[in-house]
């Protein structure tokens, strides 16, 4: 799916991309202390996607720093990113650790505080439970996770597991094998 990006705005500051995910969308607040917490950190740049439910302009004003979006192209903005701001959905933390790229989870339903949890086990990140999402404990958390190498080499890690298993493919066959779908040889 194309999605109409403002690509001429991204700078060369370290990028911080944020989404809350597509079906827990309309959370003013959280993408509220997501916009307060990043613009406490001088020389970097948000691009922060809200989804379908909430109007970019009902945020107000917003550091120049900050671009905001109903839809972002997330993996190629996840190529340019050094952190991600995450609800802990599966996807988009698979999809970063794909790209090397450490994470704050922020999780919010069903399996996120699951994968959250993952997240700060593996050290690939850190997480703010939703009941204590704060402008000051989110701004440190980034603080840490942009500064202290560990949650990078930790993310790269993972890119690197990622990328020698092939997991989709290998997903993909063991689903056909279970299903007793056989494909033929290729001659």
């Amino acid at each position: 799916m194309y999605v109409d990006f403002p690509w001429e705005r991204l700078t060369e500051e370290p990028l911080i991309y944020a989404s809350m995910g597509t079906m827990l969308e309309g959370l003013a607040d959280v993408y509220s202390t997501i916009i307060e917490a990043t613009a406490k950190h001088k020389g970097v740049q948000l691009v922060l996607s809200v989804g379908d439910e909430l109007d970019p302009e009902q945020m107000g004003a917003v550091p120049s720093n900050t671009i905001l979006v109903k839809r972002a192209p997330q993996l190629e903005l996840l190529k340019r990113a050094s952190v991600c701001i995450t609800h802990a959905g599966l996807n988009t933390v698979l999809e970063s650790l794909a790209q090397g790229v450490p994470q704050v989870a922020i999780p919010v339903t069903v399996d996120q505080p699951g994968v959250a949890a993952r997240i700060a086990e593996k050290k690939t990140g850190l997480v703010v439970p939703l009941k204590k999402l704060t402008v000051s404990h989110l701004s440190l958390l980034l603080d840490q996770v942009l500064n202290e190498p560990m949650y990078l080499d930790n993310a790269r890690y993972f890119q690197k597991a990622i990328a020698e298993t092939n997991g989709l493919s290998v997903a993909a066959d063991l689903v056909e094998e279970s299903l007793g779908v056989t494909r033929k040889a290729a001659k």
